[in-house]
């Protein structure tokens, strides 16, 4: 059991969902789903919104049984041994969110400001200012979620500078894609809208937590419309060939800002964006040493280390563009088929278990 003074009150799961969605994906995730479905691939955004939405719903139901986290609904679903590798799968699936944003971070950071810029020490001084965070608890973490939210939200308004120079004739004509078209792009839209599953481990630190469950499907729908405005800002900014050469279009769109006393926005833009991948890593590093600890029965501040020191060799050891779409890329792919493939999975043989308990 968790005691009281460690849980956080249910509408603070809006702030946990949602900057766990918005991290570094919508810098750049504009090119990756255009390619599929071109002027219609803002209709894939919401399609990826609604299918969150879906599984978030079946998180909830498969968590209220259980009265626990993942390990408890693995363990009931699948026994003990089994439940727990699924769980240790799981487990690196979570950690490796922290690698994943912090070296693509590190990769805006060099080609956009300071190419020679040190990773291994960059990498150090991050972890050890997340680490510093998670020792403070995770109400701590969660008051970085609020003001990572918060803080950065008059970046939302800059997509007003680029609507001068825009072409809506780029949206037209409206379903001029495939289904198939359409399925893979909102299949590419996966990386971005992965870090709602953090829910499956902070749920026994939640205060009456059937009382969040609005609150966690109204951060999906915020972090929808943020991608959707950014989408569809590119999408008319862009012309299709334009668009399929730009790795960040949202840095790209953000060129153009001119304000009195900032020549350069961009550079504003990726400062200010530490602060939306600090909680990120935070809650990535801490959801995976809470597995770990309740796993191996392992001290949490130990796990953290380690993790951490993983996380370091790791980033350090991704020197160029190619690799680090290697690991982009097969972090996508487990993730959407964990999401889309695993979770209803897991749901339909929760469902079973608990009728043949209740019939015996």
């Amino acid at each position: 059991m968790i005691n009281d003074r460690f849980k956080i009150s249910p509408y603070l799961v809006f702030f946990i969902i949602s900057t766990n969605q918005i991290g570094v994906g919508v810098l750049g995730f504009q090119r990756i789903i255009s390619k599929s479905a071109g002027n219609d691939s803002w209709i894939a955004i919401i399609l990826a919104g609604i299918g969150v939405h879906i599984i978030l719903f079946l998180m909830y139901r498969m968590l209220e049984e259980s009265e626990g986290d993942i390990v408890s609904i693995h363990q009931r679903a699948l026994g003990k041994w089994i439940g727990n590798s699924m769980s240790v799968i799981f487990l690196l699936l979570v950690a490796s969110e922290s690698l994943v944003v912090i070296r693509t971070y590190l990769e805006v950071i060099q080609v956009w400001m300071f190419p020679e810029i040190n990773v291994w020490i960059f990498t150090l001084f991050l972890l050890l200012l997340v680490t510093y965070i998670i020792f403070g608890g995770f109400r701590t973490i969660t008051g970085i979620c609020f003001f990572s939210i918060i803080l950065p939200a008059y970046l939302f308004f800059t997509v007003v500078f680029p609507l001068e120079f825009s072409h809506f004739r780029n949206l037209l004509p409206i379903l001029d894609h495939s289904v198939l078209e359409l399925a893979k792009a909102t299949k590419d839209m996966s990386l971005s809208v992965i870090g709602f599953e953090v829910l499956f481990i902070i749920y026994p630190f939640i205060k009456n937590p059937e009382k969040s469950k609005k609150w966690a499907h109204l951060g999906v729908m915020y972090t929808t419309f943020v991608y959707l405005v950014f989408g569809l800002t590119a999408l008319v900014f862009f012309s299709h060939a334009q668009l399929d050469k730009q790795i960040w279009a949202t840095l790209s769109m953000w060129k153009i800002v001119e304000l009195p006393i900032v020549e350069r926005f961009e550079y504003v833009g990726i400062a200010s964006w530490l602060l939306v991948i600090i909680p990120n890593v935070c809650l990535s590093l801490w959801g995976s040493s809470r597995l770990i600890k309740r796993l191996f029965n392992l001290k949490q501040k130990v796990s953290l280390w380690f993790l951490s020191l993983i996380v370091l060799i790791a980033c350090g050891l991704l020197t160029n563009r190619s690799e680090i779409n290697i690991v982009l890329d097969a972090y996508s792919r487990i993730g959407f088929y964990f999401i889309y493939g695993y979770i209803p999975c897991l749901f339909l043989l929760s469902v079973i278990m608990n009728k043949v308990r209740r019939r015996e």
